[in-house]
């Protein structure tokens, strides 16, 4: 029976070194196992030469190892497993290794491979050129001129309707025609205007936006689109925007909300003239120099047209017809009294503001705030294509790699060895999913950090401070680790670095480094063209962005505020570092 022990032992032992072979770093544990047997080995030699020892109680003797055929198996499996089994198990975890980095750099490539491509498409059709593509659907970007003939579409009567084609069906839906549903569209719609069709560019329920946005939406555009506007009972008020120095692109838009309550209060359309800011290249056509460039009018191009011809005849001047800012006081514009012809909806706005850890429930301009979101809304209802594809152009630049990392992810063949046509799209695909927004990582936290000159109006704090309110939110939201950035100090992008925890994402512009710098020194330096893009795009990225931080104390994150609460936004709440000086 002993050798069949033996035997039983031997296996034992060989599968004990195979399992630790596979869990431990074999060369050691080996290693330190043979030198243990190996000593054994000599030491048992050694007695040999004087026949039996005997050492206490336990008898060493030549015969326990009288099977020298089976010694020498347990000793071949052993220097088996030493020489071939790590070595194989080392170059198999070696093999592994550089399998999974080749895989990895695989991936990477394919996916800074489908960035570029898709970045030649997008200066394709910022260009111009082609729109037709074989590539993978890009998430990210929209098809900016396909928008905007719809915004467009959205934006003007058919007819002699009262309202545009607005109906309860969403986006491009509204454009979806069947020879089978012809009459029963044309049915909706008038149905839709009878019964008081509200304006496509609010998102949300009621309770999500300040109170009677869409009503007051819906009122706005009806205002400013008589149905003739060559009616002796049309008046206007002509205006070009605000070009004082020293006056920032918020400054210029609370101008105008202040300018288009005058117009309700008085029944005159707000027709706006030159616009400095895109008096630049960017800009073409009748576009530039005007408003138009980035939203579509305030008002239809019959109009402006109108009001035009009248500003050349004295008689209109001398009765009122038409007036300009001219007409009013510095206090009238910024300060006037806010349309009532809704009521006084402010008085019951939902308390969703935290400053200092408390919600602010009211203060001494409720009216302002709630006005001041209604214009500001109306007056960047639709982007024209060219804000579009600034949009594009940015999301492009930020997330661009991560959505070619999610998409790759998401194809079943390995692109673009197996690229295969893409796939003709569909009636959903058209007109039902292309009224998602572009997709960005969610969700999506915005932070305006205003400091440099802003101190003379109001209280500056450090960035550290708008972090501690981003981490307030990420508490409740643990899923939140993405920040879209926006600044004019290089100093705060540089402390993005020891917030590892955090995804930073920001235009790439030159900042101010020093602090003493005005702004309008810093925008001069900048160009006038980008001095306008780039806050554009931080400004509707954060009307857009799940969760905002910001400071009420500057125009800027004010009218942040406003844009979100008219679209969709109210519930997701609003941290402020510091409060409007003038509460």
């Amino acid at each position: 029976m002993e050798p069949l022990n033996q035997k039983s032992i031997e296996r034992v032992v060989s599968q004990k070194a195979l399992q630790m072979g596979s869990s431990f770093p074999c060369q050691i544990c080996v290693v330190g196992f043979l030198c243990g047997v190996c000593l054994t080995s000599l030491f048992l030699a050694a007695l040999t030469s004087f026949g039996t020892f005997q050492f206490g109680p336990i008898l060493f003797s030549t015969m326990s190892m009288a099977n020298s055929s089976g010694n020498s198996t347990f000793s071949n499996d052993i220097s088996m497993i030493a020489r071939s089994d790590c070595h194989f198990k080392l170059k198999e975890t070696d093999r592994l290794w550089d399998s999974g980095s080749s895989r990895e750099r695989d991936n990477e490539e394919r996916v800074s491979l489908l960035y570029s491509a898709w970045s030649a498409e997008l200066n394709e059709s910022t260009s111009g050129g082609k729109e037709g593509s074989s590539l993978p659907n890009a998430p990210h970007l929209e098809n900016c001129k396909v928008k905007t003939e719809l915004y467009e579409y959205l934006d003007k009567r058919t007819g002699t309707d009262v309202f545009p084609p607005w109906t309860t069906w969403k986006g491009s839906l509204q454009t979806f025609s069947v020879a089978a549903f012809n009459e029963q569209m044309q049915k909706l719609r008038h149905e839709a205007a009878s019964e008081g069709a509200y304006p496509p560019w609010i998102a949300g329920s009621d309770e999500e936006n300040y109170p009677m946005t869409r009503k007051v939406q819906r009122d706005l555009w009806i205002h400013q689109h008589p149905l003739n506007c060559s009616s002796p009972d049309v008046k206007f008020l002509l205006t070009d925007w605000e070009r004082l120095p020293g006056f920032g692109i918020g400054a210029q838009i609370v101008g105008m909300t202040g300018l288009l309550a005058i117009a309700i209060n008085e029944k005159r359309v707000l027709v706006t003239n030159y616009y400095n800011r895109a008096h630049h290249g960017g800009c073409k056509g009748s576009s530039r120099s005007s408003w138009s460039c980035y939203f579509l009018p305030e008002t239809s191009r019959e109009c402006r047209q109108r009001a035009f011809e009248l500003i050349k005849s004295e008689e209109a001047w001398r009765k009122g017809i038409v007036t300009s800012k001219e007409n009013y006081t510095s206090k009238h514009i910024w300060a006037g009294p806010t349309p009532r012809k809704w009521g006084l909806p402010w008085n019951y706005l939902q308390p969703t503001t935290d400053l200092n850890g408390t919600l602010l429930a009211s203060h001494r301009k409720m009216d302002r705030r709630w006005w001041r979101a209604q214009a500001v809304r109306y007056l960047m209802r639709f982007p024209t294509e060219y804000t579009c594809n600034l949009m594009n152009e940015a999301r492009h630049a930020s997330f661009g790699k991560l959505a070619a990392k999610v998409v790759l992810e998401s194809l079943a063949g390995d692109w673009p060895k197996e690229n295969s046509a893409k796939a003709r799209s569909s009636d959903i695909d058209e007109y039902v999913w292309s009224n998602q927004k572009p997709w960005v990582p969610r969700p999506l936290l915005s932070m305006h950090v205003r400091m440099g000159d802003k101190a003379c109006e109001m209280k500056v704090v450090g960035f550290e401070e708008y972090m501690q309110l981003a981490d307030r939110i990420r508490r409740h939201f643990p899923h939140l680790n993405s920040i879209w950035l926006s600044t004019e100090m290089q100093e705060v992008i540089e402390k993005t670095r020891e917030y590892s925890h955090w995804n930073f994402y920001y235009t790439k512009v030159r900042r101010q480094v020093k602090s003493n710098m005005s702004m309008a020194e810093y925008e001069g330096s900048l160009g006038r063209e980008t001095s306008t893009n780039y806050p554009l795009v931080n400004f509707l990225m954060a009307t857009d962005s799940d969760f905002y931080v910001g400071a009420l104390g500057s125009s800027w994150s004010f009218l942040i505020d406003g844009m979100r609460n008219t679209g969709g936004k109210v519930m997701a709440g609003y941290l402020t570092v510091n409060k409007d000086r003038f509460w």
